[in-house]
């Protein structure tokens, strides 16, 4: 049987990079989303929970923000917000979702909303940083005692950000579990079913760590 690596702990963080691309009414929104570099489209969904924001918003991500604030139609950004990434299998899906809403909308509308030249949308690129922390886990048991210590940006990278970057486009600690033969079936079962994004991070980690906790306890 070949050899199990062990798990690496990894943290990381966003840079935000401006990418000169902007919209100003929702036909510009719609006709730059159709070109906008994929990672722009990642950090307008994913970016709140890894940057702090200076004020709470109601919408989960950037888009329906700024459709109810500054264009002022709260119908397209309901439709919007309702948007969960984490179930489509690649941003151009998700793009595309989001292009069609758009086009939806404008269909429905008798003229084109339109925003203050000073309220426009600033597309941002998200450039990932990751930390090697140097920690490993050899067994599964101890991801119990190592998860609820973990960062939120390990968090971050290992559940949510690993789904773009492993083959099975899973979280990584459903992918290294999976090394294990089907040993494990049922605690990845059990991952499977948490949402990463209509939450926080904290919250994430501890239901996170409740999964983890519960079942090596009742499986001890």
């Amino acid at each position: 049987m070949e050899e199990i690596k062990p798990f690496e702990v990894k943290d990381c963080a966003f840079i935000s990079i401006a990418t000169g691309i902007r919209a100003q009414t929702l036909r510009e929104l719609r006709d730059k989303l159709s070109s906008v570099h994929p990672g722009s489209i990642y950090y307008h969904f994913w970016g709140r929970l890894l940057l702090p924001r200076f004020e709470e918003s109601e919408y989960n991500n950037d888009f329906a923000a700024w459709v109810y604030r500054q264009l002022q139609d709260p119908i397209l950004a309901e439709r919007l917000a309702v948007i969960d990434p984490s179930d489509f299998s690649d941003i151009e899906d998700l793009r595309q979702e989001l292009i069609d809403l758009i086009e939806e909308r404008l269909d429905e509308l008798e003229y084109i909303p339109w925003a203050k030249s000073d309220h426009q949308f600033h597309f941002i690129r998200a450039q990932i940083v990751v930390f090697d922390t140097h920690h490993r886990i050899e067994d599964p048991k101890e991801l119990a005692s190592v998860v609820p210590n973990m960062t939120l940006g390990s968090i971050f990278y290992h559940f949510i950000d690993a789904r773009r970057r492993t083959p099975e486009g899973v979280d990584d600690f459903r992918s290294w579990l999976i090394s294990f033969g089907d040993k494990y079936d049922d605690l990845c079962s059990q991952l499977a079913e948490i949402d990463p994004y209509f939450t926080t991070l904290s919250v994430l980690r501890d239901k996170l760590t409740e999964v983890f906790q519960t079942y090596f306890k009742e499986e001890n």
